[in-house]
């Protein structure tokens, strides 16, 4: 049986998961969310956020 070895630490800008889909990258942090960009689109309109033009 082989043991996979830990993922490795990521330290700076990625270094926080999205919280829906697990994805590294520009996470939105505003109010606690950590949300990557893609999810925060999709679910925005059920938080409350309006887009402006």
């Amino acid at each position: 049986m082989k043991i996979k070895p830990k993922k490795e630490r990521k330290f700076g800008k990625g270094s926080r998961p999205c919280h829906r889909c697990g994805a590294y990258g520009p996470t939105v942090r505003t109010l606690g969310l950590y949300l990557c960009r893609q999810c925060f689109r999709e679910i925005a309109p059920k938080l409350g956020f309006k887009k402006y033009c």
